[in-house]
Order: structure tokens, then sequence, then C-alpha cells
């Protein structure tokens, strides 16, 4: 005799919280997340369907395999993760769940979901983070990205936190810090209209590059630099 498991009914699609790390891809034109864990080889975009990712032909989610999305019912349980070393660049995502889904404790495992907000941790300094830049890792085709606040950026590949969810589309909003309401980045089709905050940290970032490449100049120009008279 088979176990069947109790099926749901619900009026609306269920809300979970995970974490991930954001992707930028080489190009520099798409935008979307990889996972912590086992998801860590697949990048995804904001609306996707899992697959299994042990190649096995089943539909995700199988109740004889671990495959499939997951989420934690609670956005605290979520935020604990970001605790821990490895974890500490990753955003925080509120995400809906989708398609076919199994319900635990403590969260889903479900076939397809959209990522509703992304919410960007603190630059490494502990300033508000203004821009999402080059980790210094990734995959083939994508970098991985960390928070960073203007003055941290300098030359690296990186992206303002509405670039990125312009980039990623599907009416994906990024705000920074717990406050996060206050700091929208992308509010789906009116994410080309920017508002004032956004557009003061577009801002900061391109001060914070023109800065920089100010110094790189001017190192340049100074006797015995690269860019200087050899005598």
């Amino acid at each position: 005799m088979r176990l069947r498991l109790p099926e749901e009914r619900p009026t609306e699609p269920p809300t979970g919280y995970k974490i991930a790390h954001p992707v930028l891809s080489q190009d520099g034109t798409r935008a979307g997340f990889t996972g912590v864990s086992l998801g860590g080889a697949l990048p995804y975009g904001v609306l996707a369907d899992a697959s299994c990712v042990y190649g096995l032909r089943h539909g995700a989610p199988h109740r004889r395999c671990d495959c499939g999305f997951h989420c934690v019912h609670d956005r605290t349980t979520a935020e604990a993760l970001l605790c821990t070393a490895e974890h500490r660049t990753a955003v925080l995502l509120e995400v809906v769940v989708l398609g076919r889904y199994i319900r635990f404790e403590r969260g889903f495992r479900y076939a397809r979901q959209r990522v509703r907000t992304a919410t960007v941790g603190p630059c490494a300094c502990g300033a508000v983070a203004v821009a999402l830049a080059d980790a210094g890792r990734g995959r083939p085709g994508w970098r991985v990205l960390a928070p960073s606040c203007a003055g941290c950026v300098r030359g690296r590949t990186s992206v303002s936190l509405a670039a990125f969810a312009r980039l990623a589309g599907e009416g994906l909003r990024v705000v920074a810090g717990a406050e996060g309401a206050r700091r929208t980045a992308g509010t789906g089709p009116s994410a080309d209209h920017l508002g004032v905050p956004e557009l003061v940290a577009e801002a900061a970032l391109l001060q914070a590059r023109l800065d920089w490449f100010q110094t790189q100049l001017a190192r340049l120009g100074e006797p015995g630099g690269r860019g200087g008279r050899q005598g």
C-alpha cells in the first residue's frame, strides 16, 4: 500500500524565504541567483522551474529525492543562515511558491518559484550597500556578487541595486538593509523610473568609481610611475 501525502489547495500561492548568492553573467546583460547548497551549480532567474540536480528524469520535487527548490516558512529562520561565515555575502530572498510542492515542518520543497524581493545586507566594511560587486569567485559564465558600499567598489565589476533589479527583470525588488522597504531599488513595471533614493545610490556609485580612476591616473603621472617620463 503506497503512502499518499495530503493534498493542499491554497487560495493563493504560499510565500517562503531563502538565501542565495546574486550572480551576473559574464557579458553583464543578465542577473540571477545561485543556491548555497545543492543548487549552487545551477544559476536561476527570478521566475524559474526546478530540475533534478542529479540529472534524473523525474519531475521536481520527487518524493524519493531531495531535488526541487527549497525555502523556509519563517523569515527569521532564513536570516539566521546569514550568520555563518560562508553565507555572510548572500542575500535574503522572499519567494512565491508555485506549482507542486511538498510541505515540511520548517518549509517547502517545490517545482517553481518567483523571487519577489531580494534584501541585500551591508558591505563587508559595515556601511550600507549601494551596489553588488564582483566577489572574486563564480562559475563558468557567471560572476558571484557581494554587497558593497560606494567606497569599496573601486575598480571591481559591479552593478547598482537598481541595475541588478532591471537586469533580473520579472518585477524583482532589490532593497538594502533591514529597513529595505524604504530603499526600494526596483519595482517591477516602474523599475526604469528611479526615485530620489535610487538616483542618490547611482550617483554615489559613479562618484566612487570616478574617485578611484582619478587616483590611478594621479599615480601614473607621478615621477617614477608607469606613466611618468623615464630619465
